[in-house]
């Protein structure tokens, strides 16, 4: 049986699973999977996290619970080529699992109103693998993550010599759906990139 590319998108705090699968089943290209893993922890007020701000789980930091979160994806992610990509906390864990097994799969990134919690580790990854395409989205009036902390993730992808495809709004934390055929365009181009 062949192995089947997919489009993996993670949610952001508060997300699930269930509530970002329509903007993937919306984004993915012709004959490609979808996969919408359910973030690791539970949220204190709805939904999941992928890390909980500011709280220690278990005796986890939320440093630790971000490892936790991207070994967890690392293990349970299909075989075949894949675009990853998240919204907030869940693009902020996309753009990391560059840092794993599973990066020669990843061929392009989708990353929507979020930031970078592993910076340095980006940084330096980014410098020993091969670039590929990063579509990037973020409002202005973003009051969750600030636009120069999403406009420092996209300087360290430019910077490292890949191609950011930017959509910038003058929206907030949210995906601005009028210009959501600019982002299936981007996914389509990297979906067919080798």
């Amino acid at each position: 049986m062949a192995t089947t590319n997919n489009l993996v998108m993670l949610h952001g705090m508060t997300g699930t699973s269930v509530k970002m699968r329509p903007l993937a089943e919306s984004l993915a290209p012709n004959n490609w999977g979808i996969v919408c893993p359910e973030g690791t922890y539970v949220h204190p007020r709805s939904g999941r996290a992928w890390w909980v701000r500011e709280e220690i789980i278990d005796a986890v930091t939320p440093a630790n619970q971000i490892l936790m979160s991207m070994k967890g994806l690392e293990q349970s992610l299909p075989e075949g080529k894949m675009i990853i990509g998240g919204f907030s906390q869940g693009g902020a864990i996309a753009s990391a699992m560059l840092e794993t097994s599973i990066e020669e799969r990843i061929v392009g990134l989708v990353l929507l109103a979020t930031m970078t919690v592993r910076g340095e580790q980006l940084q330096k990854i980014l410098r020993s693998i091969r670039p590929r395409t990063v579509v990037w989205m973020h409002g202005e009036r973003d009051h969750i993550v600030n636009i120069d902390d999403g406009l420092k993730l996209a300087t360290i992808f430019k910077d490292a010599g890949w191609k950011v495809i930017q959509l910038r709004h003058g929206k907030g934390h949210m995906v601005d759906l009028s210009q959501k055929g600019s982002l299936v365009d981007a996914i389509r181009m990297m979906s067919e990139e080798d």
